[in-house]
């Protein structure tokens, strides 16, 4: 399997971050927060049609204007005119960019110009290297993917339903990239060194137990029995506070073990799946 290469095109679209189309290396930030939200979901859409219906939905949610459709018509005229205006090497006119399709439009770029499809491809990619045995591969996969982030999507943009949706994935997808890099440590390296990142995903993620029975797992078998168990505590009283609830069976397993109530090797192998 070939690892997956950096988009090198003449245009690419970047949603990890603030909105913006680069051509020859000039950005271009759509002017308009209609335009952005028409933009925003074609390309996260990239290669799909977009109906109508869902634009309309996307601009305006329950409440429509009467004259939606015409209204509609018009910030894709506008999107155009920016887009055919884009400076660079790029010889294409915006009408060629933003095409018309049956009952809707469709971005006509390559899947790969757009940043959430590299990253979607390198985080699927970093799974599969990750069930195959290949945990530097996994890790470096992963880690390209996270590279692609440049601060929350869409800065600054109000967003309608559907694009709300559609970063809701890429945020799950995000956890996914940051589990396999985890994991893949885990299988490659030494515990210890999996620790400082661990702690630091925990803090982020304070109600994520996979993240905290990393930690668990990781301080245990570093030999730091004592660490382990208040990790354990830590993880107990968060769930507890904020959600008023127990920690899983496997955080139970670890304890019960970790207290040496059943015989377990630090060096042992993890036995968890991404």
């Amino acid at each position: 399997m070939e690892e997956f290469t950096e988009w090198n095109g003449d245009l690419a679209v970047s949603v990890l971050g603030t909105l913006r189309v680069v051509v020859g290396g000039v950005e271009h930030h759509p002017r308009g927060p209609k335009v952005g939200r028409l933009l925003a979901l074609l390309a996260l859409r990239t290669g799909r049609p977009v109906s109508t219906e869902e634009l309309v939905d996307e601009l305006w949610g329950e409440r429509p204007p009467a004259a939606a459709a015409g209204i509609l018509h018009t910030h894709v005229y506008n999107l155009r005119r920016q887009l055919a205006r884009l400076p660079g090497g790029l010889t294409c006119q915006g009408d060629q960019l933003l095409a018309t399709a049956p009952h809707g439009y469709l971005l006509r770029v390559p899947a790969e110009s757009v940043d959430a499809r590299r990253f979607a491809d390198l985080v699927g990619q970093g799974r599969r290297l990750l069930h195959e045995a290949q945990p530097e591969r996994a890790h470096r996969a992963a880690r390209r993917a996270l590279s692609l982030w440049h601060g929350r999507p869409l800065t600054g943009l109000s967003v309608g339903r559907l694009v709300a949706g559609e970063l809701a994935h890429l945020d799950e997808l995000r956890i996914q990239a940051l589990r396999t890099c985890v994991e893949a440590l885990l299988r490659c390296g030494s515990p210890a060194d999996v620790v400082p990142e661990l702690r630091a995903l925990v803090a982020a993620h304070p109600l994520d137990e996979w993240f905290h029975t990393r930690l668990i797992e990781a301080l245990w078998r570093s030999g730091r029995r004592g660490a382990a168990l208040q990790a354990v505590r830590r993880v107990r009283r968060v769930l507890a506070d904020e959600l008023g609830l127990d920690p899983s069976a496997e955080i139970g397993e670890l304890h019960t073990v970790i207290l040496g109530a059943a015989p377990r090797s630090p060096a042992g192998g993890s036995a968890t799946v991404v």
